[in-house]
């Protein structure tokens, strides 16, 4: 049997169980000659507490015992979470095959009869912790490559999200020249999506993945503008029934565009959000918004978040053909379009925390 080191503070730990002194004792000194820290205990109930504040790295279990057997107190083993990967060996005086059999059901690995030889015993705990020891060993190394992989996944999802914003910027630097509002946007739809989160009436759709998504998702919403004309993408007066209609296809060349994505990313839920935004962030919530004339909860939800801050970012900035309006006068715009525009719980979030909304704009 392979020595293990006592000084070693990992050192292996081995917790017997028997109600008679004299087998605690002998096999006790045996395992203490072989490193092993050695933990006796007289009763099933000693060692349930034993195992629960320190668990060994195997245990010796008679079975026949007062008040609880070693079956139970297997069994009770094997039902917590924190002990059950710990090898039960059974040494009992039963030598019956259904008690064998009974010792196995219960969740042992192995099976030693009474009266036990010292040989036997310490190749059969021998085996069973370089077993163990292997188990926890690969478990470790399952532990460390899962989180290598998921660290991986990460760089990777993150560089992908930072070029899509960053290809969204360009388009949107043809009719911004601050460059700031994807940033505000994104924020915006994040802190809305947060609000809603605890709405007993969006709960069941908005969650920790939809937040991070639509925030990562929302810059989208303009991409189609790359599909635009100069001379009407950026037209200081106002535009033609005809000029409307081809800034209205931004939407579809947006969606167009995310769609051919998708058709290699078929189960990514950012770029499907990406194309709920890009297509239905003009939808209104009484049917008269394009592209599809949708209504209601017709419209993405992503996109009704993103309708609200989308238009009160507009609100507040100043351009060719209109000036900045102020907080409060956006804020009334706002909620006298709510049940029209907007989703009305979209707005009634928006107006409980409408002031970190002016403070956003304030610090761009």
């Amino acid at each position: 049997m392979q020595k293990y080191n006592l000084s070693d503070q990992n050192s292996l730990s081995v917790l017997i169980v028997d109600d008679i002194p004299f087998n605690l004792e002998v096999l006790g000194e045996m395992l203490k000659g072989y490193g092993l820290r050695v933990r006796p205990v007289t009763n099933g109930k000693l060692a349930l507490k034993a195992a629960q504040k320190d668990p060994p790295d195997i245990i010796l279990l008679d079975i026949m015992m007062p008040d609880m057997d070693g079956y139970e107190v297997c069994r009770r083993l094997k039902e917590d979470q924190k002990l059950k990967e710990i090898p039960v060996i059974f040494i009992s005086a039963l030598n019956e095959t259904k008690d064998i059999i009974k010792a196995f059901s219960s969740g042992g690995v192995d099976y030693i009869t009474k009266p036990f030889q010292i040989a036997e015993v310490k190749a059969r705990v021998s085996t069973h912790l370089k077993i163990h020891q292997l188990q926890v060993e690969l478990e470790k190394h399952n532990l460390n490559l899962n989180k290598l992989v998921k660290e991986q996944v990460q760089e990777i999802s993150e560089s992908q999200i930072a070029t899509i914003f960053a290809l969204a910027k360009l388009a949107e630097h043809r009719d911004d020249d601050t460059g700031t509002h994807l940033f505000r946007i994104r924020n915006f739809c994040r802190m809305l999506a947060t609000n809603l989160e605890d709405s007993s009436i969006y709960q069941d759709q908005i969650n920790s993945k939809f937040i991070d998504n639509i925030y990562n998702a929302s810059p989208l919403h303009d991409i189609g503008k790359v599909g635009i004309p100069d001379n009407i993408l950026l037209k200081p007066g106002k535009l033609t029934s005809d000029e409307f209609e081809i800034i209205k296809k931004h939407t579809i060349i947006g969606s167009d565009t995310l769609q051919e994505v998708l058709e290699t990313y078929q189960k990514n839920s950012f770029i499907n959000m990406g194309i709920a935004i890009a297509r239905s962030h003009h939808e209104k919530w009484n049917g008269s918004g394009y592209p599809d004339a949708l209504a209601g909860e017709n419209i993405p939800l992503a996109a009704r978040i993103l309708a609200v801050a989308d238009v009160y970012d507009a609100l507040r900035a100043k351009r060719v053909y209109k000036p900045a309006f102020t907080h409060e006068k956006a804020c009334e715009i706002i909620s006298n379009d709510s049940g029209k525009h907007f989703d009305p719980v979209i707005v009634n979030a928006f107006t409980k925390i409408a002031s970190e909304f002016d403070a956003e704009i304030e610090e761009s």
